[in-house]
């Protein structure tokens, strides 16, 4: 493992730290690929950022957590029509996020959110045994366990799948 990763990763976990003028603490919104992921500030205004290819096989982002941006070069990336106005800087873990909440440096529009813990989006949940001791069987899933849905993913409001269709009762009469 080369040094540069090792001290990403080292700084990753720190507990303490501050954050500095030109740095606030940003929600992701949505990932719009590669390397940009659309962020909402503290303002309440939503914006693209950059996440640094540094970061790119070590930690990963998913939509409502929380990052660190740096944007220094705000005012002019937006003179010069460029859509990216910062730079994340930090991916902040379930438990920095909890101790950022009770500090004064944690933006009031995030008050209400609630970090998702690692260990709970990674869960899969087992099937409940019955009284004698065996797996509900009336899935034809081998006895694995049922897939988690996609959070990254919105899910379309006028796509509805009905299993009975009317092309079957015309073809009838």
């Amino acid at each position: 493992m080369n040094r540069g990763r090792r001290n990403l990763k080292q700084a990753a976990s720190e507990q303490d730290f501050t954050l500095e003028e030109c740095q606030s603490i940003a929600q992701v919104v949505s990932l719009r690929g590669s390397n940009q992921i659309e962020i909402m500030d503290a303002k309440g205004e939503n914006s693209l950022a950059l996440f640094p290819a540094k970061f790119r096989e070590s930690m990963w982002i998913r939509r409502g957590s929380f990052v660190v941006i740096d944007h220094t070069g705000k005012e002019k990336a937006q003179e010069s029509g460029s859509k990216v106005t910062s730079i994340v800087c930090k991916v902040l873990f379930f438990e920095q996020v909890r101790l950022l909440q009770k500090s004064p440096e944690w933006p009031e529009i995030f008050k209400d959110t609630k970090p998702i813990p690692a260990d709970e989006s990674s869960h899969i949940p087992i099937p409940q045994q019955e009284d004698d001791g065996e797996v509900d069987s009336s899935d034809d899933d081998d006895g694995m366990p049922p897939l988690e849905a996609n959070t990254n993913r919105l899910r379309p409001f006028g796509v509805k799948c009905d299993a009975e269709t009317d092309s079957g009762s015309d073809s009838d009469s």
